[in-house]
């Protein structure tokens, strides 16, 4: 049986009678295995690719199609930002826009928040996960000649609640919104204490707690990839826990910091803060290439290794001919890359920067999901020590060692696996990552190195069990 109908199929399951008490148990980081999530009450590894950042947006038949790929691949997380910039021009802001062409922050737009609950509806039929992230820096700036801001409803010129003056909101904000110099994101308590825009916010955020809190399949992140005041942050993961508790939930938060370096200080705001943040979002990891990659992923592994949470990346960056010079293959090894050395979640990123859910993201979505039947990858752990006769960047490799293994070569070529101590036989599935099927399995020899070949160029992996 294909592994991707496989998947659905014992997805399903869920839902069934006999999985009635399973199908309560929500999405949550797994008490067996802390490095991942576990949903319906099993261990589960979110893999997933889309088109756009925020398909509640999107034309109901347009979503429906998306999911209906995504799901059919085996993938089984979107990323979803609260944003409403007109960038295709279907998007419509959460407030209600009166006859004067103005806005009431008191009123809502219920097109909005239908087009939202219809998107929380479907993917929790697909048992897709959500990672919502609340605020989007880019929805409140002009930078580049996209004056996302001048149309804006909290821009004091387009509503009836306040002025400039009483808000302190500038009529542009120019700068690339990594510059934070818009005040939008300092009003919470412990920044500015912007009382006449601040209550706007709480209520925004009340009437998106409203919508997600019956649903058990959502995680939530704060901004996107932020510069902000660790205060901001710190402060919105507060008040929608704080709101959860009260409806007897309890939340899955974190942060997304622009820093490209997961070393620097700004990453420390989540990593050092597990009461807060219950799992760690590293998607700005996806700049980086090669061993650097692989490294900078496992070194936080082993920096939170004291109290493993999830580690997500939700952006996966790669698509030849985008602003960040990466290409195709730069984000098909990120992904990879990121699966066998221990992410929880991996999702391609949106075009231009990403594959999106094209047709390699979605190969390499079905190759993974191959892989994970013959090893789930919450039984391994990164383990390159293993390898030798290795270049730079050939080949990555998970492992239990004397049960299981997995191996990634980006393209193709051999290693040495060090099997001392283990003599028992070995059988290797080959998965062709480029079309995500798996090849006859063979019988590999007991020894104390095997040499491990490619079938071919290109991207191959492999299980290898005893």
């Amino acid at each position: 049986m294909n592994q991707c109908v496989r998947y659905l199929l014992l997805c399903a399951l869920a839902f069934s009678a006999t999985g009635r008490l399973a199908a309560e148990q929500p999405l949550r980081p797994s008490a067996e295995y802390p490095w991942y999530w576990s949903f319906r009450g099993e261990p589960v590894l979110l893999l997933g690719g889309s088109d756009d950042d925020n398909l509640f947006q999107w034309p109901e038949s347009q979503l429906i199609a998306q999911l209906e790929r995504l799901s059919a691949a085996g993938g089984n997380v979107i990323r979803n930002t609260m944003s409403d910039r007109h960038d295709k021009g279907f998007e419509v802001y959460p407030f209600k826009r009166l006859a004067s062409g103005k806005y009431d922050l008191d009123r809502w737009n219920v097109e909005y928040w239908t087009r939202f609950e219809r998107m929380l509806r479907e993917t929790s039929k697909r048992n897709i996960v959500v990672q919502i992230e609340i605020w989007d820096r880019f929805d409140y700036t002009d930078q580049g000649g996209q004056d996302h801001w001048q149309g804006h409803p909290y821009h004091p010129r387009n509503n009836v609640n306040y002025t400039a003056e009483q808000s302190g909101f500038a009529q542009s904000y120019p700068d690339h919104p990594g510059a934070n110099k818009q005040p939008f994101f300092f009003t919470t308590p412990q920044q500015r204490n912007n009382q006449v825009v601040l209550p706007y916010q709480q209520r925004f955020v009340s009437k998106l707690l409203e919508h997600i809190l019956p649903y058990d399949h959502v995680l939530y992140c704060i901004d996107n990839e932020t510069k902000g005041e660790p205060a901001w942050s710190r402060y919105w993961a507060q008040f929608i826990k704080q709101r959860a508790a009260a409806k007897h939930k309890t939340l899955d938060v974190t942060e997304m910091w622009d820093d490209w370096n997961l070393t620097s200080p700004q990453h420390k705001q989540t990593f050092d803060h597990p009461e807060l943040y219950n799992y760690v979002d590293v998607s700005q990891n996806n700049h980086n290439h090669g061993q650097e990659h692989w490294d900078n992923f496992l070194s936080v592994r082993e920096y939170l290794r004291v109290q493993p949470r999830p580690m997500n990346t939700t952006k996966t960056y790669g698509a030849s001919g985008n602003k960040f010079g990466h290409t195709d293959q730069d984000g098909i090894e990120r992904f990879w890359r990121h699966l066998l050395a221990g992410a929880a979640s991996m999702r391609f990123h949106r075009p231009s920067a990403g594959l999106g859910l094209n047709d390699q993201a979605v190969a390499s979505i079905q190759a993974a999901r191959e892989l994970e039947a013959r090893v789930p990858l919450w039984s391994v752990e990164a383990a390159n020590e293993l390898l030798s006769d290795r270049e730079d960047n050939e080949a990555y490799l998970a492992a239990d060692p004397g049960r299981a293994y997995a191996i990634y070569f980006p393209a193709g070529g051999s290693v040495h696996l060090d099997r001392s101590g283990h003599t028992r036989p070995l059988t290797i599935h080959w998965i062709n990552i480029e079309t995500g099927e798996a090849i006859e399995p063979k019988s590999l020899p007991a020894a104390a190195s095997i040499r491990i070949e490619a079938p071919g160029d290109g991207n191959w992996a492999a299980a290898m069990i005893e």
